[in-house]
Order: structure tokens, then C-alpha cells, then sequence
């Protein structure tokens, strides 16, 4: 069972994915609690998205388990509790539709109302209203982002984010990894999964790769916790 409410956590258990001619993501262990935002670099490619679909129920792992709260996860229970946002040949929005087309979309997706006028509200409180009829590729990355995390969060039963690869749509990676450590703020557990070079972008001390990093699974390399206590920032060595 998903517990819906207090803290939760989920653990990849040495959990990997195969594909039909190679990995799609290589055996890897993590954990990500409500409260955190955990960063994971690797090199572009399947990993990422294999990592975003498994850890929230949504791709059945190849080996290992996925744990909640220390016991086996429920697939559909877990899918329930938790969103990713913008993965990849997944759920990334089509670039011909407008920005106002995703929003409604992403909240009759969430349960919401999406008539024009809830359309219109959720844009006017991120002042976003003069957006409202650009076609979504033509919106920077950082509103792209934060757009489709707001939408995904708007359903109150989640509480796990995924958010693969903001930085393929260009920008400061500070803007992003800001928006991750506000929702964790709030209580939701952030997993957020860049390119290395993001990685160094926000100050991860990580060394050259090394022989083949192409089939390397993404690596925790920052986590930063938020509670009663003061915000802990951690470099994950």
C-alpha cells in the first residue's frame, strides 16, 4: 500500500531495465523522500527516462525492486501518488499546441477544471496571460518547466515529481533546480535528472567521465532536504 499521507519514501533496490539490444538503464540503487529534492546526472539517453517511468510505477523493472515506505510497491498505487513532467518521446507536449491547449490539457489530466476561464486563472497567476497562444516550443525553458511541474502538482493525490532533462530546452539550470527545491519545499520529493555538464553548471564537483559513460545509470550528485529543521544542502560524493 502507498501511505497518502506523512512521509513517504521510495527506494530503487538495484533496479534496472533492459532493452531489446542494450540496457535502458544500467542496475542502480536510489532513494527519494517527500520533503527532498535529489539531482541525478548522466549522459543523455535512454536512462533517463527509463529511471523517471520505473521509479514511479510506470515501467516494470527488469531486475530489483521498487520499495515504499520499506515494503514492495504497488505499481498502480505508486503511478497514483506521483507525475513526471515532460519526459522525452513520453509525455512532452506536442510543440504545434499552445501554451493555453497544455494547460488545459494538463489539468482535465489532473482532475481539474479546464474550461477557458480555468485555462485563463492558472496562466494569470503565473502572469502568463500574454503566453497564452504561443505555440509551447516557442515559450523559454524555464516557463516550459515550470508550466508543466504546475500542472502536474495541481492533482492534490500526487507526491513525487519527476522532472527528466529540463536542460535539453536550454537555459540557466538554476532556474529549474530553484523551481525543484520550491516544490520540495512545499513537501513533495523532487527527483530531477540532468547531463553532467548541467550538473557542473550548478557547482557538482564531478570528475571527467571515463571509458564508455554512455550506459551509465544516472547518479545522485546533490540532495537537499527540507524540513522543520534548516535547509540541508548535501554534495553526493
Amino acid at each position: 500500500m502507498v501511505n497518502e499521507g506523512g512521509s513517504m519514501q521510495v527506494v530503487l533496490d538495484g533496479v534496472a531495465v533492459d532493452g531489446r539490444r542494450e540496457p535502458l538503464l544500467a542496475t542502480m540503487d536510489l532513494a527519494w523522500s517527500t520533503g527532498e529534492a535529489v539531482l541525478v546526472a548522466a549522459e543523455p539517453g535512454h536512462g533517463h527516462t527509463a529511471l523517471a517511468l520505473a521509479a514511479t510505477g510506470r515501467l516494470a523493472p527488469s531486475a530489483g525492486r521498487v520499495l515504499v515506505d520499506g515494503g514492495e510497491a504497488e505499481p498502480a498505487a505508486l503511478r497514483t501518488v506521483s507525475a513526471v513532467v515532460d519526459v522525452p518521446g513520453v509525455n512532452e507536449p506536442d510543440d504545434a499546441l499552445t501554451l493555453a491547449d497544455v494547460v488545459a490539457e494538463g489539468l482535465a489530466l489532473a482532475g481539474r477544471p479546464s474550461r477557458p476561464r480555468d485555462v485563463r486563472a492558472f496562466l494569470d497567476e503565473r502572469a502568463l496571460s500574454g503566453d497564452r497562444d504561443r505555440r509551447v516550443d516557442q515559450v523559454s525553458g524555464a516557463v516550459r518547466t515550470s508550466v508543466l511541474a504546475g500542472l502536474a502538482v495541481s492533482d492534490p493525490a500526487v507526491r513525487f515529481v519527476v522532472l527528466t532533462l529540463p536542460d535539453r530546452h536550454g537555459g540557466d539550470p538554476a532556474g529549474w533546480w530553484d523551481l525543484a527545491r520550491g516544490l520540495a519545499a512545499t513537501g513533495l520529493g523532487v527527483l530531477v535528472g540532468c547531463t553532467r555538464s548541467s550538473a557542473r553548471d550548478l557547482g557538482v564537483d564531478l570528475p571527467p567521465a571515463v571509458g564508455d559513460s554512455r550506459h551509465a545509470p544516472p547518479r545522485a550528485v546533490r540532495r537537499e532536504t527540507f524540513s522543520d529543521a534548516p535547509d540541508v544542502a548535501e554534495e553526493v560524493r
